[in-house]
């Protein structure tokens, strides 16, 4: 495997390295309000990661079936939503703001519970990472390497604010600073795993590639469809949550199209 390769697949779990070390230097209690923020932007950079970076690179891979290209990208995108409901089902987890755990009845304590919806939802994420440098690998003319790293730089910025959104409420309930940085850390680390999975899965199978890049985009879509828009809009209305929703996506359209 390259060396750019692995520094790549690196970067995203540096962004929630880094944003769990907020806890060292901010105060206890996360607002509302920066939350909400956060919560949008890393939706908002999600979205437009799924769309650019998997959905469209998916569709013109296919482009060889003709009128039916669209069906690589329809079928991975419904097996990578069921996946991760199968994983909503099974895994205990337990969101933010929210006192009933998800999944399959536990003992587990609130503060695994909490890392454990955070790690699940790394996984889809790290997926991604690793479709687009398999798919360079590979020497996939429509996916550069400037264009993988594009992806892995947007995902690691997103998971900035996801490395402070679990290692601030970690705090506040009571666990150390040390250890609310080390489960805000270890939440990211299944994201090189699971990119370094999908990349010898892609270069085994090279066809699949068009499915696993929209399955990395159905599983994106279910989690914000399912955790951040909801929790981005919990308690009174606001508009803060749709303002840094649009900064996110932005800001991941301009990364994949400039660099990629």
């Amino acid at each position: 495997m390259k060396v750019e390769v692995v520094y790549g697949v690196l970067i995203p779990f540096l962004g929630t390295a880094l944003g769990s070390g907020c806890v060292f230097f901010m105060k206890r209690k996360m607002s509302q309000a920066l939350h909400r923020a956060l919560t949008g932007f890393a939706a908002g950079v999600m979205t437009a990661a799924s769309v650019w970076s998997l959905l469209n690179p998916a569709i013109e891979q296919a482009g060889g079936m003709n009128e039916w290209a669209f069906l690589p990208a329809f079928a991975g995108f419904w097996v990578g939503i069921l996946f991760l409901l199968l994983l909503d089902s099974l895994i205990p987890h337990l969101h933010r703001n929210s006192e009933k755990a998800e999944g399959r009845r536990s003992r587990l304590k609130r503060t695994t519970m909490l890392m454990l919806a955070v790690t699940m939802h790394n996984i889809p994420e790290g997926m991604a990472v690793g479709v687009v440098f398999a798919g360079f690998l590979m020497g996939s003319g429509n996916i550069t390497l400037t264009g993988a790293l594009a992806l892995a730089i947007g995902i690691a910025i997103q998971n900035f604010p996801e490395g402070a959104i679990i290692s601030l409420p970690l705090r506040s309930e009571g666990t150390g600073k040390g250890k609310a940085f080390l489960y805000g850390a270890l939440s990211g680390i299944v994201e090189p795993i699971a990119a370094i999975i999908t990349i010898a899965a892609a270069s085994v199978v090279i066809p699949i590639l068009p499915y696993l890049l929209s399955f990395a985009a159905g599983a994106m879509i279910y989690v914000v469809i399912e955790e951040l828009l909801p929790e981005a809009s919990t308690g009174s209305h606001s508009n803060i949550a749709t303002i840094w929703f649009s900064v996110g996506f932005l800001l991941m359209m301009i990364l994949d199209v400039a660099l990629g």
